[in-house]
């Protein structure tokens, strides 16, 4: 017994209540982001889990932390200013809509840590549990929250979000939001709108000509595009059918940063037009269509809005535009344009998304879709390092560190290739999530380390013919299996 005369005692999770009082409650119909999402959440289903959005929010690391009431109160006071986590899902004769509701309580989980150095651990151990199940839309907040204890002093604060409440920007504004409600008491001047005005605005008479507008690009995009990006299953689907690879790596981030700045672009257009040109390569595509997820917050009123506002758009890339024999940073200005005229497009009624794409299919004779997803999920682009780009021996050194995994699969995924897009420090990390029938996994891994090397030869000044992109990815998939 004496062996055990010093071991502590973790105390199990408990469950609080945090009450809240809204101004107002009302209805609405969804927004055109909301729509957009809820058709994606169908499509996935049981699978939607897929679509949580979660985050962690230390609390130790500026000052005293709080204690759990000071950080319950906050979240009251979250929970008041941002009508979105008040709102559910409402399905009056089978139309879904949205349901604001004025006032109510959240179940708050509160974890301590099993020892000082544990509770960041403990805070991605609850941000997966929380994340891993699909919420419950009519009944339940869009909102799971846990809190984790060090000696009774908040750590950390668990976010977990339903995908019709908020999108990744919305998710950030919660994050800073609280913060502030915890140090300071206050997040200052409430949102210029709210979800349900947006929603009014959108289905109102202007919103309707804007939505039409961008659907005449989408048509002749369509037009213009392959029918979709991967038309045939090239293999028998694993079991998960729907595999992730995903690359850590510093060269890319570096060779991003040195090609934007090179050729006067974003480096998320660059990493677009990158991917996009390598999708096109296996099946021999002179045009490559790829749909990014804009966030559709140019207006001043939606920055600080907490609500889905992001939506598809659609890039369409002539490769041939630059002439024969043309380079990959050739073709970066045609790249730039094709980028803006997607973002601009981006913002539409989905239910006249899906008219457009019956009416296509008619008059194509097959299926409409690019089925090829851009996600470049970082809200802002950091500028690159000051000083003389790298060179291609620095470049060369940091792509050996580059690392690749497997990190998860899926049984179902509405897409066929699907990138994501984020930083950890110094790098960026590229995952995509594939279906195996038409991207088996040495070819998952070949597309991501063929985009590192695309990028990586265009900063040392070597860029790849883009004729030679299909010799690339298969060099890439023999050289790093």
């Amino acid at each position: 017994m004496d062996d055990f005369a010093g071991a502590r005692t973790v105390p199990a999770p408990r469950t609080l209540t945090v009450d809240f009082c809204g101004e107002r409650s009302g209805r609405a119909p969804l927004t055109w982001g909301q729509r957009a999402i809820w058709h994606a959440i169908g499509r996935t289903a049981p699978n939607d889990h897929y679509f949580n959005i979660g985050r962690v929010l230390p609390l130790a690391d500026r000052g005293r932390p709080p204690t759990v009431a000071e950080t319950a109160q906050a979240l009251a006071r979250l929970m008041e200013r941002h009508e979105a986590l008040r709102t559910r899902l409402s399905m009056a004769d089978d139309e879904p809509g949205q349901l604001l509701v004025a006032a109510g309580s959240l179940p708050l989980t509160v974890v301590e840590a099993p020892e000082p150095d544990g509770a960041a651990d403990a805070a991605q151990r609850l941000l997966d549990e929380l994340s891993a199940t699909r919420f419950d839309y009519t009944d339940r907040w869009p909102l799971r929250a846990a809190l984790v204890t060090g000696g009774g002093l908040v750590t950390h604060a668990v976010l977990v979000l339903c995908h019709l409440a908020a999108d990744g920007h919305g998710a950030e504004v919660l994050v800073r939001d609280l913060r502030l409600l915890v140090r300071r008491g206050s997040a200052g001047r409430p949102p210029e709108t709210t979800p349900l005005e947006l929603a009014r605005a959108q289905h109102g008479q202007q919103g309707a000509g804007r939505g039409a507008a961008a659907l005449a690009y989408w048509e002749s995009g369509y037009r213009a595009a392959p029918a979709t990006m991967f038309p045939e299953r090239v293999a028998a689907a694993r079991t998960p059918a729907f595999w992730t690879g995903r690359i850590v790596s510093t060269a890319l981030a570096r060779a991003v940063d040195a090609v934007a700045a090179a050729h006067r672009v974003s480096g998320s257009t660059v990493l677009l037009a990158a991917s996009a040109a390598l999708a096109a390569a296996p099946n021999g595509h002179r045009t490559a269509a790829v749909m990014p997820i804009a966030a559709n917050r140019t207006a001043p009123a939606h920055r600080d809005l907490v609500s889905t506002l992001s939506q598809d758009g659609l890039f369409v890339l002539d490769l041939d535009a630059a002439g024969s024999g043309a380079t990959f940073t050739d073709l970066l200005p045609f790249a730039y344009r094709a980028a803006l005229h997607a973002y601009r497009a981006a913002a539409y009624d989905p239910v006249e998304w899906d008219r457009l794409a019956v009416r296509m299919r008619a008059e194509r004779g097959t299926e409409v879709h690019p089925y090829c997803c851009f996600n470049d999920m970082r809200l802002v682009e950091r500028p690159g390092p000051a000083g003389p780009p790298p060179s291609a021996d620095e470049l060369r050194a940091a792509q050996r560190e580059t690392r690749f995994a497997f990190p998860a699969t899926q049984d179902k995924v509405a897409c066929r290739y699907c990138l994501h897009i984020t930083e950890q420090g110094d790098a960026l990390v590229v995952a995509l999530t594939a279906d195996t029938a038409y991207l088996p996994p040495d070819a998952i891994r070949a597309q991501l380390y063929a985009l590192e090397e695309l990028l990586v030869a265009s900063a040392a000044g070597r860029a790849p013919a883009l004729d030679g992109l299909p010799a690339l990815l298969a060099a890439a998939g023999r050289e790093r299996s």
